[in-house]
């Protein structure tokens, strides 16, 4: 096993794109570090320049005690699990799993123990003299893992494995990812678009946008301090809601929305932080979770029109428009007023997220 470190790793390709900025942070030996972010945000650029399938325009890589930016991959002691099973059709599952191991010189006595402990741990004993047409995608999917750990790496590196299953698979998978990573103890990199894997494997989590690093740290406090407006609407699903307005203190502190107010009483700007903020724009964000229907004991709250009500089983989201500004709540199953209604939200000050609109960095 061995830690990953990048010191200002950057990418940029010939026509002046880049697709990774000056990325620098370490994966500790043993951990689990989920990349997430949307669709071109350069994670899996990352995790390929890790693997060496991509070349390092500057900055340093290192993998344990070695600088690795010009090593080649076969060298770099990693295993990579791709977003398609890239499985031989005409081989046995068996045969699947042996073969990086046979093309590395190792013998018929050294390949077969290792195949059968990966099968045993992946629930693949059975099936190994099946071909990959007979599979499942969820079989064929750990065969791919199988195929990675028979290796014993140092570092495990895996692009999006789980996007090609359906959503009762994907969470089938992400138990068993992370069960095979509290036995092996091996350092895993795991890229996704994903925010519910990022959240539920990830021992930390490294956001990223346009190329940039936007936050590292565990899923618990990226998901409640949100480092910037990016994190905040892309970590949490619904999005967290967004009010935009002034700043005033005068007659009670509030944050003045032009057609409407967002009351604060109760609010210290100076416990808060926000003292140069007075008479200016800021930006506060509220999770749904934290919009409560009509909590008479609390003292900050507003009304708005119900426009829709979304029941999915366990939870209840409502769609709500505050003047202009739409919010969603969520909440447990309960009697609930019907669409076209005016309702009344609440929030504690506690829950409230304050942001600089010009930075968009988090201000408390």
């Amino acid at each position: 096993m061995a830690g990953v470190y990048l010191d200002r790793v950057r990418k940029v390709y010939d026509n002046g794109h880049v697709a990774v900025a000056d990325a620098s942070f370490e994966v500790a030996d043993g951990e689990l570090l989920v990349l997430v972010g949307p669709s071109g945000c350069g994670k899996s650029t990352l995790l390929r320049m890790i693997a060496g399938l991509e070349e390092i325009s500057s900055g340093r890589l290192s993998i344990g005690d070695r600088v690795v930016n010009a090593l080649a991959p076969k060298d770099r002691d990693i295993a990579m699990v791709f977003q398609s099973y890239a499985l031989y059709p005409h081989l046995s599952v068996y045969e699947n799993l042996a073969f990086g191991l046979r093309l590395r010189g190792m013998s018929r006595q050294e390949v077969a123990p290792r195949v059968a402990a990966a099968a045993q741990m992946l629930g693949l004993q059975d099936m190994l003299e099946s071909r990959p047409r007979q599979l499942s995608g969820g079989q064929r999917q750990r065969v791919a893992l199988g195929r990675a750990l028979v290796r014993q790496p140092k570092v495990f590196l895996l692009d999006e494995p789980l996007s090609n299953l359906d959503a009762k698979l994907r969470q089938t998978m992400r138990v068993e990812i992370a069960r095979l990573h509290r036995r092996l103890g091996t350092t895993m990199i795991y890229v996704t678009h994903d925010q519910i894997e990022a959240l539920t494997l990830g021992q930390r989590v490294v956001v990223m946008c346009d190329g940039q690093v936007k936050q590292i740290g565990t899923p618990d406090a990226v998901y409640r301090y949100p480092a910037n407006l990016f994190v905040a609407t892309f970590i949490g699903s619904p999005a967290m809601n967004l009010f935009r307005g002034r700043l005033v203190v005068n007659c009670g502190p509030r944050l003045d929305l032009g057609s409407a107010e967002l009351p604060l009483s109760g609010l210290s700007v100076k416990e808060r932080g926000l003292t140069a903020y007075v008479g200016r724009d800021v930006v506060v964000g509220v999770r749904p979770e934290h919009l409560r229907l009509d909590d008479a004991a609390c003292q900050n709250g507003l009304t708005g029109t119900l426009e829709l009500v979304e029941s999915v089983g366990n939870e209840v989201f409502l769609n709500v428009t505050h003047a202009t500004t739409p919010l969603i709540t969520r909440m447990s199953p309960q009697p609930l007023p019907a669409p076209g209604e005016v309702v009344r939200l609440s929030y504690a000050l506690e829950q409230l997220h304050f942001f600089d609109p010009g930075s968009e960095q988090r201000i408390v």
